[in-house]
């Protein structure tokens, strides 16, 4: 009968180099205290590493580095958002920098999240989760969430008096994108929606 730390070891070996995963990703394999305890030991044999709490990936070398590699951010927030069921969205400013309305530097990993507002630290890295209300909430995972969320942290005061906000958008939203935030125009804030009527001028109006 093969023991719980090969089974766990196994699975992670079937996902990608830089996979991290949680207790959670393993409790069909056993319950929660013998899958806490395997994972210890495969932390303690130097097989996993613990990223931050709860969270393990497995060390690798990095010939640039002379040294470990540091945990993959993006696999560390997916292991996160799969362990604790909720929903996000990159801040507005990552969206309006993404689309091309702001040259802000981005220097921390913030997100909206209908979770609780915190901070993980992995590694020498923090991602900072705020929470959002439904209304922001409601556009997590839809073509149009980057347009939404760079708008909304533009604020009415600076999207309004900056015509070059439209023209940016209207050149760089997918049409996709435009589409949903076209045929959803009745969910934005009442300030936003002339705005995306003029940045969505070029799809047209389904019955």
């Amino acid at each position: 009968m093969t023991a719980l730390p090969e089974k766990i070891m196994s699975r992670v070996r079937s996902q990608s180099d830089r996979w991290v995963c949680t207790p959670k990703d393993f409790l069909d394999l056993g319950n929660r205290p013998a899958v806490d305890q395997a994972l210890s030991r495969l932390v303690k044999s130097g097989r996993l590493r613990r990223a931050a709490r709860g969270l393990y990936d497995v060390p690798r070398y990095s010939r640039v580095l002379d040294g470990l590699a540091s945990t993959s951010l993006d696999s560390a927030i997916a292991a996160i958002v799969r362990r604790d069921g909720i929903r996000i969205m990159p801040d507005g400013m990552a969206a309006a920098n993404i689309l091309g309305v702001t040259n802000a530097v981005l220097v921390r990993a913030i997100f909206v999240t209908d979770g609780p507002t915190r901070t993980v630290a992995v590694g020498g890295n923090k991602i900072w989760f705020k929470h959002a209300g439904p209304k922001v909430m409601q556009w997590a995972g839809r073509p149009g969430a980057q347009g939404f969320q760079a708008l909304l942290w533009l604020g009415p005061r600076i999207a309004k008096s900056n015509p070059s906000v439209v023209s940016i958008l209207k050149g760089n939203l997918p049409d996709e994108a435009k589409r949903d935030l076209r045929e959803n125009v009745r969910a934005l804030p009442e300030w936003m929606i002339p705005l995306v009527l003029d940045i969505t001028t070029d799809i047209p109006v389904t019955a």
